[in-house]
């Protein structure tokens, strides 16, 4: 927090001209322009009530059960790679939001991974790296939506022509990074390969024995976690009136939050399991456990407005633009979207800087227009997945219960071997 806030303050230090009082002034206007926009506010509500739905799991008996199930009556779960490959499925599997997506990986795979002595900064780096890059190929999401839009104004300027729809199918197949994360992290979990930092990550319940309840019910776990999917499905639904593409993420993860906090009240409490006043203790003393979460994600925000005042993307991109060939093109434009996203912490507004700007440049060269698209969402996802001010980032160190510093140290090796794999891979296509 410390970091995020100096960053910020330098920033607009910067910005008003070294005078220190107008830049207080701007930090305070920043801080209330924040805290005023609704889809902020959602997010960091979000962040607080994870909390609160992840004390009442752990209260209700529902984790328990759930592991007494995977590791004795199925005994699908006997070893930390079975324990990681959990995880790594359900990030495949559910695709809709990436928060949702890191939230409910991390949540159903940090007991199984505590009782097979797995560090949960390796089940951060597996959520981390099935949330945003399985986002990014399986586009029936809010990713899908804000790309074809974007895509969609490059046709109406005249820049390209056809369909949003099929330039974003055809630009999927050179999303190198997101394909080559997936693949890495497979075989990561498969062949159970630590490297660097993460040889030494902390095992939080190595030498602990797991207590389990042999009665305790799996419905508790199971039940709301399939409830809280539904729901961001019904009011991604809801929010996008009928399209679920158009839906709102931030207000369809807040609203899904409260749903399941209800639907788990009734669960836990009218069945008689739970007392109303251990309910309400379990989700303050959770909502509380993230509190600092929420903060470092609101920093981020800030930070990430900064940068963008300060045009930082914009300037990266002329840099890069005054010497450019054809068959550097992607490897260039995946390299300068890492480093926008990276120094931002948002692959969604890397995505709204480098679109507009690298369409022009492959049509300037006489480039792959499609490779120069999945060039920007390859590197846009890349520097999202590393920066320690994204919000995939901290929601995945939230899950997996990893501080974020050593989340992003541990899983960096990681993400620059996938990222070295698709820099090689837009270089090579472009010659193709």
């Amino acid at each position: 927090m410390l970091s995020l806030f100096g960053g910020i303050f330098f920033g607009l230090l910067i910005l008003d001209d070294f005078s220190f009082l107008t830049t207080l002034q701007s930090l305070y206007e920043l801080l209330i322009s924040l805290v005023s926009q609704a889809w902020i506010l959602k997010t960091l509500g979000f962040a607080v009530l994870v909390g609160s739905v992840m004390e009442l799991l752990q209260k209700s008996g529902g984790i328990d059960g759930f592991v007494e199930y995977m590791t004795k009556r199925s005994k699908l779960v006997k070893s930390p790679r079975s324990a990681l490959m959990v995880s790594y499925i359900i990030g495949i599997v559910i695709f809709i939001e990436s928060s949702i997506t890191s939230l409910i990986a991390g949540a159903v795979g940090r007991p199984l991974c505590d009782r097979e002595g797995v560090s949960h900064a390796k089940l951060a780096y597996v959520c981390d790296s099935t949330a945003a890059p399985v986002s990014s190929l399986l586009v029936l999401n809010g990713w899908g939506a804000l790309l074809l839009g974007l895509i969609a104004t490059q046709i109406d300027a005249g820049l390209i022509s056809g369909d949003s729809v099929d330039w974003l199918i055809e630009s999927i197949f050179y999303n190198f990074y997101a394909i080559s994360a997936v693949i890495v992290t497979f075989l990561v979990i498969w062949f159970g390969i630590d490297i660097g930092p993460m040889k030494n990550a902390k095992i939080s319940y190595k030498d602990t024995p797991i207590t389990i309840q042999e009665d305790a019910p799996l419905s508790y776990m199971i039940a709301p976690i399939l409830f809280m999917i539904a729901s961001v499905f019904a009011f991604l639904y809801i929010t996008g009136e009928g399209d679920i593409l158009h839906g709102s993420g931030s207000s369809s993860i807040f609203y899904s939050m409260i749903s399941t906090l209800v639907f788990m009240y009734i669960l836990y409490v009218i069945k008689g399991d739970m007392s109303s006043k251990r309910y309400l203790s379990s989700a303050f003393v959770g909502a509380k456990k993230l509190f600092g979460i929420a903060m470092i994600l609101l920093l981020a925000f800030g930070i990430g407005k900064v940068t963008v005042e300060l045009h930082t993307g914009l300037y990266l991109a002329s840099l890069a633009n005054e010497t450019l060939s054809a068959y550097m093109l992607g490897a260039v434009i995946f390299l300068l979207s890492s480093v926008i996203s990276f120094s931002t912490g948002t692959s969604w507004g890397t995505f709204s800087i480098m679109i507009p700007i690298a369409v022009p440049m492959a049509v300037g060269v006489d480039a792959n227009v499609a490779l120069a698209i999945g060039a920007v969402i390859s590197g846009g996802v890349f520097g999202d997945h590393c920066s320690p001010i994204s919000d995939t980032t901290i929601i995945s160190s939230l899950a997996a219960d990893c501080e974020v510093v050593e989340h992003v140290k541990t899983q960096l090796p990681y993400a620059l071997i996938s990222a070295g794999i698709a820099l090689f891979a837009f270089i090579l296509f472009a010659y193709l």
